[in-house]
């Protein structure tokens, strides 16, 4: 099974356009447990507070599986602080929890994660991620 930590754009994005890849992801292969996500306190809180936003409402956020997705999650401790500056430190707790879980990060923002902070977590876009998760399965 891929274990991976999903940035919160991947979330938000999931919810707004229901046929891009962060949707499949979410509803083909999270939601179905074929894929487990890595979250932490500080994660969790990242996706209420986004979703909770005024220019989301016309979506009708939260989206119904953020709950599931939350109470599936494996939920690690907050980490200790990441040992490399980011270009948005609050993507800090996205890094430390892929990083302690030897998960990958999903992400649509591939320039908050530069090469030289990732301490050796593999980075991808959600689009790059279903590929290799399809390309898995039909060698499997």
């Amino acid at each position: 099974m891929s274990t991976a930590v999903l940035d919160t754009n991947v979330i938000v994005s999931a919810a707004i356009e229901p046929l891009g890849p962060p949707s499949h992801l979410i509803r083909d292969w999270v939601l179905s447990g074929r894929v487990h996500i890595v979250t932490s306190p500080a994660i969790l809180s990242e996706y209420r507070d986004v979703m909770r936003r005024p220019k989301f409402t016309r979506y009708g956020f939260p989206p119904a599986w953020l709950e599931l997705l939350s109470e599936e999650s494996l939920l690690l401790p907050d980490q200790p602080e990441w040992p490399h500056v980011l270009p948005d430190r609050e993507d800090a707790p996205f890094l430390s929890a892929a990083y302690a879980a030897s998960a990958c990060l999903v992400t649509g923002n591939m320039k908050h994660f530069p090469e030289r902070v990732r301490n050796g977590v593999e980075v991808l876009t959600p689009a790059k991620y279903l590929k290799r998760l399809v390309t898995r399965a039909e060698t499997a």
